[in-house]
């Protein structure tokens, strides 16, 4: 969007949301706003419904693991020591133009926000991801299943403490013909092979 479209979006943003409006930034001719989780609801049908917004559509949600993004990076986007988030971007057809809203958890041990499948329905399977992904709980969500990972998985996979080898391991056994779940027999190695180059290697002062 140019600097002008930026400028008016924002104001009307301001002027639409009122005190639902936690924060706001503009880089890379993009418009990130913050509400809290308890404002979601209201927000989003505000920004749906409002004549100088109308965002029709949503084309993605998805959650977010602070946990390891670093002190320095959580305060200067004010995440408040909160883990988990769920971001939002959406459309609006009519006026030609896109937003992106975070919201913040407030419970880091069980992560929780309002479904929005009631103000746009492509929220469902979306909710379903970040839900079985980073276990973030969508209250009032109509079904609410995990949609990409196995019958019985144990644990959320894209939580940044969630081993990459994961907890178990699956194999055919010819004995009971049918497949079996096992303890992840990898072992931990070092897959960045050790290189040691001689002195002044490719011309190089040290």
């Amino acid at each position: 969007m140019s600097t002008i479209q930026l400028e008016n979006l924002a104001a009307a943003l301001k002027d639409v949301l009122g005190d639902k409006l936690v924060g706001l930034q503009t880089h890379f001719g993009e418009v990130t706003i913050v509400v809290r989780a308890e404002d979601i609801i209201t927000a989003c049908t505000n920004l749906r419904d409002n004549s100088q917004l109308r965002f029709d559509t949503l084309i993605d949600l998805c959650g977010i693991d602070y946990s390891a993004y670093g002190d320095e990076l959580s305060a200067r986007h004010g995440l408040r020591n909160k883990r988990f988030a769920v971001i939002y971007h959406i459309l609006s057809v009519e006026k030609n133009s896109r937003l992106r809203i975070r919201v913040l958890a407030e419970n880091n041990e069980f992560p929780s926000v309002d479904s929005v499948t009631e103000i746009w329905p492509t929220a469902n399977w979306f909710e379903r991801e970040a839900f079985d992904l980073y276990g973030i709980v969508f209250t009032g969500h109509p079904d609410l299943r995990r949609i990409l990972t196995d019958y019985g998985f144990i644990g959320n996979p894209f939580r940044k403490d969630f081993p990459i080898t994961g907890h178990v391991e699956m194999r055919y056994d010819a004995e009971q013909k049918r497949v079996v779940y096992q303890p992840v027999t990898i072992e931990p190695r070092e897959i960045t092979p050790l290189v040691i180059r001689e002195e002044h290697y490719g011309n190089c002062e040290s």
